[in-house]
């Protein structure tokens, strides 16, 4: 199937709620409202002439200073049986930073999206287990954002008791010999 078949077929389901559409490199992508994001993506999934079956990726994009809405969620699916892809993206404005979670519909997206959350602080509502994955959980804020400072924010609190952690954990180090 084409790219045009596939945005057709998302088209007339849809209607008015595919708010951009565009192709780059041969990939589509679709913009759809933030809270439609299951709705659309479920559709992808199940439709038996798409079957958009796999969660490749799910990320959070900073669009600090450029655009209007600041955050963006872009998952990438691909069909497994038809070997085509499709970028959905919703737009996450800072004053609402929670859209739906996709766990009910892709397992996957679980570690996703607390990585997007520890990373840009967005939240996934319905999420079973949304935790900071990379950062401690008394990190104070988002790294990935923009705006984060590149020496971070102040000293973290526990910063001592790793250091004393790393050399108390040293001593079982192997040397090797050369």
């Amino acid at each position: 199937m084409t790219l045009e078949g596939i945005l057709q077929i998302v088209k007339d389901e849809f209607k008015e709620r595919i708010l951009s559409e565009e192709v780059n490199f041969g990939q589509l992508s679709i913009r759809v409202p933030k809270d439609d994001n299951t709705e659309v993506v479920l559709f992808l999934k199940e439709h038996k002439d798409l079957k958009f079956d796999h969660l490749a990726d799910l990320c959070g994009v900073d669009y600090f200073k450029l655009r209007d809405i600041r955050y963006e969620v872009v998952y990438n699916l691909y069909s497994i049986q038809f070997k085509h892809r499709i970028r959905v993206k919703i737009q996450v404005p800072e004053d609402d930073m929670e859209v739906n979670s996709l766990t009910c519909i892709f397992k996957g997206a679980n570690w996703h999206e607390c990585e997007c959350f520890d990373m840009f602080g967005i939240k996934f509502r319905g999420h079973p287990n949304l935790r900071r994955v990379f950062m401690p959980e008394n990190w104070v804020g988002h790294p990935l954002r923009k705006d984060y400072p590149l020496k971070g924010i102040g000293v973290w609190e526990d910063h001592e008791k790793l250091l004393k952690k790393v050399k108390d954990l040293s001593k079982f180090e192997v040397r090797r010999r050369g």
